[in-house]
């Protein structure tokens, strides 16, 4: 299978969408499912295998990810795209992930969102992009701020980290309102 790549500056974007994620896991041996995610241990790839156990999509709701990886070393570095993307709606929600601490803070993920908005806008022919983002995450509220979207609510109790519930910030931004940075 060939996969697609988004290039930015210094990362590699590789795109997985539902067939890639099925071929991945019916296809790899377990190092290179590792590899692939960019994980470190069985019970890793078994977290994302059960996935398909639970079905990836539903009849009108779909992701898209970018695996981030490290055009220096070839190495996965985090992930970003949709989920809960809406087809019949043209939304979806983005989210954006860095798996470790040092890969953190370099402006990795600002380089990557406007290359995902973009294909977002462009390739999927979304609407609308959501961000649902926890009240005490500074760094992603710093973020969706820097790409000019609008915050639009306040849901209480919406989100379960770690056992305990938390209150999410709800951003949207607009085809028409967004301007690349």
């Amino acid at each position: 299978m060939e996969f697609e790549f988004v290039d930015t500056e210094r990362l590699k974007l590789r795109k997985v969408t539902p067939e890639v994620y099925l071929y991945v896991f019916k296809n790899y041996s377990s190092e290179q499912l590792k590899m692939f995610w960019g994980v470190k241990d069985d019970d890793e790839i078994e977290k994302l295998g059960s996935r398909i156990d639970k079905g990836l999509t539903t009849f009108n709701k779909s992701f898209l990810y970018f695996y981030l990886i490290d055009k220096t070393n070839d190495k996965v570095i985090g992930v970003c795209g949709f989920h809960t993307w809406y087809i019949d709606h043209n939304r979806a929600e983005i989210f954006y992930h860095l798996i470790n601490e040092e890969d953190k803070r370099k402006g990795l993920m600002s380089e990557a969102i406007p290359a995902i908005i973009d294909y977002g806008f462009n390739q999927m022919k979304l609407h609308r992009i959501e961000a649902f983002i926890g009240t005490n995450n500074l760094a992603s509220l710093s973020l969706v701020k820097k790409y000019a979207f609008i915050q639009e609510g306040h849901l209480r109790e919406h989100y379960c980290k770690e056992g305990k519930m938390e209150d999410s910030l709800v951003f949207s931004l607009l085809k028409h309102g967004y301007f690349k940075q």
